[in-house]
């Protein structure tokens, strides 16, 4: 993430918004410190599958199924037809 001070941002806006455009994000300082950010206004696509596999390389939580366990089992989807 890049950072710019306030007086960049007015010379180079359209550079910068260019920019962030294409993806990247950009800090906006004043007197040194952050003071805001320049982000697309686009929402962010989804990830594909190989992107976030190793997430859930690790093990599994040793107290998952004891959690699910304690679960009501009769709860059932008020919306879905009887």
């Amino acid at each position: 993430m890049n950072t710019v001070g306030l007086r960049e941002l007015r010379q180079d806006a359209s550079d910068l918004v260019r920019r962030v455009e294409e993806g990247e994000e950009i800090t906006i300082t004043v007197a040194g410190r952050p003071a805001a950010r320049l982000v697309t206004a686009r929402p962010r696509a989804w990830r594909q599958w190989a992107d976030i596999t190793d997430l859930f390389a690790g093990p599994a939580d040793s107290t998952w199924e004891s959690d699910r366990d304690r679960i009501a089992q009769d709860v059932r989807d008020p919306w879905a037809s009887a």
